[in-house]
């Protein structure tokens, strides 16, 4: 039997300890890139990076099958992974500077916005690695380590592929030989902007949604030795982390308006998703964390709604899915009014009422006395920021081709959605479903969702899948009002299985 485990210890420890060495060796071929611009050169590199991104998506299945140390594998694979992480992403956040000097002189300003997202994107991604390595240790010494959760799995599998592109991209060599290798290397460094902004948009809110999970799972148990006892102290400190992911609800949000202003409404759209999901995370987070449960000694008490993280949620929320909407609205309105039979248009005065109408309902869902647990009343403000922003992607799409017949409709269907979407936000007899919760006790749902968006995200028929999505949440009472509120407020399967029973 051990010599059957020979041959595969030593596949393992090839791909476990193999991508730092080729990872340095691209390092090396990027850096005398930088100096000889030799195209040959770039080639080696690039291929040394795919061959350790080959041996990254492996690694970890040999390493818990065909070794007897299958925890040290592990531990050995997510150390490689801080290595590698810790080399690459430092290295293309130069190297896009370098390729902005050198290779596109006289560079428009999308490409400086580029360069600058790649290195918020670097800190992000090492703040990440980071905190997920103190977290763990800390729950290292407090009992077994529970299961990754969704978005640290698809951190994993694609921070590899996001670091062999951005690096094709960053030391891309113009004029290189007629091989048939250099040929398909030098197709992933000419990728067009508007493609790298979604992948490196995506990648930026899986990160974000990975330290989120980290505080998720880790949080209560991280402080318990810290405070001493001390309840309050205990949850002040816990405070910070959903009060955190409620302010990158926020940035989000004012991010999309930037890339509305470059005319990027996909861009925007995608930011305004990820501002949805930090709105998710930060109230899971909350609960998970015991933050929404009163102190030990008010337990007896009436719970106000009204404090600073509720003040904070609501105002993040204000901004990200009312005004901000409004915002890009008017915008994309903006850049088409001027065509014919479109002047006559009260666009400004659309947007006001859209803001106001949000803001008016989450005024209400603050005050609101009798609650429906589970349930929203009324259309909830990021079901609809989604929902009136997704026809703009159409209609920034039939801008660029020039369809006059299609910028009319989609300009009027948005303006329609924008007003009945007011109503809605404000007609509280209806109860949507709160999808957050959904996703958490059935994560096939929120699987499904996120598989649907990444297949056509680089499509033309983003937009309307996006629509579609958002309209059958849109109409989902008539299926979802008989669910008992019991079932819809868990966040797990097993306690909604148990209150059904």
């Amino acid at each position: 039997m051990a010599g059957k485990l020979q041959i595969p210890q030593k596949v393992t420890a090839l791909l476990v300890y193999g991508r730092p060495p080729l990872v340095f060796g691209g390092m090396l071929c990027a850096l005398t890139v930088m100096w000889t611009k030799s195209p040959e050169l770039y080639t080696l590199g690039v291929t040394l990076l795919i061959i350790s991104m080959s041996f990254d998506i492996v690694d970890g299945w040999f390493a818990a099958r065909f070794t007897p140390h299958e925890t040290l594998a592990h531990l050995a694979d997510r150390i490689m992974d801080k290595v590698v992480y810790a080399m690459i992403f430092p290295l293309v956040s130069v190297g896009m500077m370098w390729r902005l000097l050198t290779i596109t002189p006289g560079y428009p300003r999308i490409e400086m916005l580029h360069v600058i997202f790649v290195l918020i994107l670097t800190v992000v991604v090492l703040l990440r690695d980071n905190f997920a390595h103190f977290m763990r240790s800390r729950a290292g010494a407090k009992g077994p380590e529970p299961e990754p959760s969704e978005f640290t799995r698809l951190r994993t599998a694609v921070a590899a592929p996001v670091g062999v592109l951005l690096y094709a991209r960053a030391f891309y060599v113009p004029e290189g030989p007629s091989s048939f290798t250099y040929y398909w290397i030098s197709w992933m460094g000419n990728i067009p902007l508007r493609g790298l902004f979604f992948i490196e948009i995506l990648f930026l809110i899986i990160n974000l949604g990975s330290l989120a999970g980290y505080c998720r799972k880790y949080g209560a148990a991280f402080l318990d030795e810290l405070c001493l006892g001390d309840e309050l102290l205990r949850r002040k400190i816990l405070s910070v982390f959903p009060n955190a992911l409620t302010v990158m609800n926020a940035v989000m949000g004012m991010l999309a308006v930037f890339f509305a202003y470059q005319g990027r409404i996909r861009e925007a759209y995608l930011l305004l998703m990820g501002a949805a999901t930090f709105d998710k995370l930060d109230g899971a987070v909350a609960r998970k964390l015991g933050l929404t449960e009163p102190l030990p000694g008010e337990a007896g008490a009436p719970k106000s709604r009204i404090n600073v993280g509720a003040i904070m949620d609501d105002i993040a929320d204000g901004i990200s899915f009312c005004i901000v909407p409004a915002w890009i609205f008017f915008i994309a309105l903006s850049s088409v009014s001027d065509m014919e039979g479109l002047r006559w248009l009260p666009i400004g005065l659309i947007a006001m009422v859209y803001a106001a109408a949000g803001i008016a309902r989450l005024i209400y869902f603050t005050l609101d006395t009798s609650p429906i647990p589970g349930f929203f009343k009324g259309l909830p403000t990021p079901a609809a920021a989604l929902l009136v922003t997704a026809p703009l992607i159409m209609l920034g799409q039939a801008v660029e081709g020039n369809f006059l017949g299609w910028v009319r409709f989609w300009a009027l269907f948005t303006i329609f959605l924008m007003i009945m979407t007011s109503v809605l936000m404000n007609f509280y007899p209806i109860r949507y479903l709160h999808a957050g919760r959904l996703m958490s006790r059935k994560p096939w749902v929120g699987r499904i969702s996120l598989f649907v968006i990444v297949a056509t995200v680089f499509t033309p028929f983003f937009g309307h899948v996006s629509l579609l999505l958002q309209a059958i949440y849109l109409f989902s009472p008539f299926f979802t009002r008989q669910i008992p509120s019991s079932v819809a407020a868990s966040e797990s399967a097993s306690s909604g299985e148990d209150q059904m029973e």
